[in-house]
């Protein structure tokens, strides 16, 4: 009757069936309880965040209709409603563009959470303004946390700003998926652990997919451009802070 789950070495069943021979599939933990109720995953572009997401609901659905599930071990409770935010899709026979789409799934999350809901989210508000998106993001965030009905989740996003959530709430928690940087290269290791990212590696992956090294090179430039400027308002705040 515990408000838990406490999964070891958890797998993907549809990934695992699907890998070349010879690959293995990276198992991960996954523990969320009442003290441990949001956690927010950062990390690179391709590294596992969503895959972890995925891996989750379905053992929860597998779990509930009797099944065994991909695990070492496990302890869960039963969840009456799994709600998912992933992927992008849209309307636009209707009028719905896939921010608009992103949002009403958002809404319907919010309006009919319960207290044994688990809630897996998969970036909130990528499709607007970074200003605009983060606000939701956060605000959203919070939302879920301090709500009475506290819903288990699992939150993977971009915005590195939310991880001083997972350090300021009480029930939140910061995730991370580990990577490698050797001669340039990225390599994704694939395991999920405690702690935080501060990057993303999106030009990593740009050049993975054979975009042009001019653009490649030119986009480097442009992020250490802007690394200055955040930097710099950084150290403004604190700045100003102190002189508070």
């Amino acid at each position: 009757n515990k408000k838990i789950i406490e999964i070891k070495d958890l797998r993907h069943p549809v990934i695992e069936d699907l890998l070349p021979i010879g690959e293995r599939f990276i198992p991960n933990d996954t523990i969320l309880s009442s003290d441990r109720q949001l956690g927010i995953i950062t990390g690179p572009n391709m590294a596992g965040k969503s895959t972890y997401l995925r891996q989750l609901g379905l053992s929860v659905i597998m779990h509930q209709i009797g099944s065994f599930i991909p695990a070492a071990s496990a302890k869960m409770c039963i969840i009456d409603k799994l709600f998912t935010r992933v992927g992008a899709s849209d309307n636009l026979a209707g009028g719905e563009s896939t921010f608009f789409v992103e949002m009403i799934e958002t809404a319907n999350i919010i309006n009919n959470l319960s207290e044994r809901s688990l809630v897996l989210l998969d970036e909130i508000g990528r499709g607007t303004s970074t200003q605009d998106g983060l606000s939701i993001a956060w605000s959203v965030t919070e939302y879920l946390h301090d709500s009475n009905f506290a819903p288990l989740t699992l939150f993977a996003t971009h915005y590195h700003e939310l991880v001083e959530l997972g350090n300021k709430l009480d029930n939140c928690f910061n995730l991370t998926v580990t990577v490698k940087e050797y001669n340039d290269r990225v390599i994704f290791l694939r395991k999920i652990i405690d702690g935080s990212s501060d990057r993303s590696y999106g030009i990593h992956v740009a050049k993975m997919a054979g975009v042009p090294k001019s653009i490649i090179d030119r986009s480097k430039e442009i992020l250490s451009m802007y690394d200055i400027v955040i930097n710099s308002n950084k150290q403004s705040y604190i700045e100003s802070e102190s002189i508070k």
